[in-house]
């Protein structure tokens, strides 16, 4: 599903972010990325998307060398993957429905078949009842769903999740990680870059822990193994 190899990244800055990094995850993998802040976690993500681009290494995503694909290609490898930030990055002047719909629209879905899979989707994370609510109308913890939904509403061959329950409370958290457990149980590979300890001790899988720009620890079943 993902590999990495000889993956290193140095900011114009001179800060380095990554060094010599070769990784391999399985599809149907839960993996959790952890270290302190700065480690390199942030660019980890966003080099599988393609925001950040490393200086030297290859990446693979479902067997597509991401790195090879040109900025008009990007789009249609970020339609396959299911993206979810902390801050929710929800369309404020559309409904729940319509910011789930809209990933379905950019594909060109069949309108019968876009609300079918929306609404089964918006089922999933519990806020079928909410389908016409504004994203303002809604707490931290049901926002963090509906992104959830959106990220997952085109059946992604992989869920990135960058900190999503950074924003929210413990039980919140505990409610989201279930909907991921569940999306995970479907067979979809997902990688989370978290600092939250008590959800990566509690769920007991795959931990990758990176320090100063190198995997330190790899963990079939692991801990989060720092200081909250």
């Amino acid at each position: 599903m993902l590999l990495m190899t000889g993956i290193s990244k140095k900011y114009k800055n001179g800060s380095v972010a990554l060094k010599n990094i070769d990784l391999h995850i399985c599809p149907g993998e839960f993996v959790f990325l952890v270290g302190p802040s700065g480690a390199g976690k942030s660019t980890f993500i966003k080099m599988l998307f393609k925001e950040v681009v490393p200086n030297c290494g290859k990446i693979f995503v479902d067997g597509v060398d991401v790195l090879a694909l040109s900025d008009k290609e990007v789009p249609f490898l970020r339609r396959q993957l299911g993206i979810i930030f902390q801050d929710y990055r929800l369309l404020p002047d559309r409904t729940v429905y319509e910011n789930v719909a809209f990933a379905m629209q950019v594909i060109e879905s069949p309108p019968v078949k876009t609300r079918k899979r929306v609404l089964t989707v918006l089922e999933l994370v519990g806020l079928k009842n909410r389908a016409n609510a504004y994203p303002t109308e809604l707490s931290g913890g049901e926002q963090q769903r509906i992104a959830i939904a959106r990220a997952i509403v085109n059946d992604p061959i992989l869920v990135i999740a960058d900190e999503p329950t950074g924003n929210l409370d413990p039980e919140t958290s505990r409610d989201i990680m279930r909907i991921f457990t569940s999306i995970n149980e479907s067979g979809t590979t997902i990688v989370m870059a978290t600092h939250d300890k008590d959800i990566v001790d509690a769920m007991g899988k795959r931990v990758i822990a990176i320090e100063k720009g190198e995997i330190v620890r790899d963990d079939a079943k692991g801990v989060y193994g720092y200081e909250s």
